[in-house]
């Protein structure tokens, strides 16, 4: 069983840790719209990847209209 011999300090304790921060993305710009999208994804507000239309987007729906 694996049982430390001795105590770890804090400072190699963080040496270790020093490797495990998250990195912010990189977001690119899509080509049809200009929003920020992931790359190598679908761009989420136009639906496009690749110029190529991929997700149809539905209209907008107001919905104080079809209340009436």
């Amino acid at each position: 069983m694996a049982v430390p011999q001795n105590r770890v300090t804090r400072s190699r304790r963080n040496m270790r840790r020093s490797h495990d921060a998250l990195v912010a993305g990189n977001p690119n710009e899509c080509s049809n719209c200009g929003e920020l999208k992931r790359p190598h994804h679908v761009c989420p507000s136009c639906g496009h990847y690749a110029d190529r239309e991929v997700v149809a987007q539905a209209n907008e729906v107001d919905l104080d209209e079809d209340a009436a």
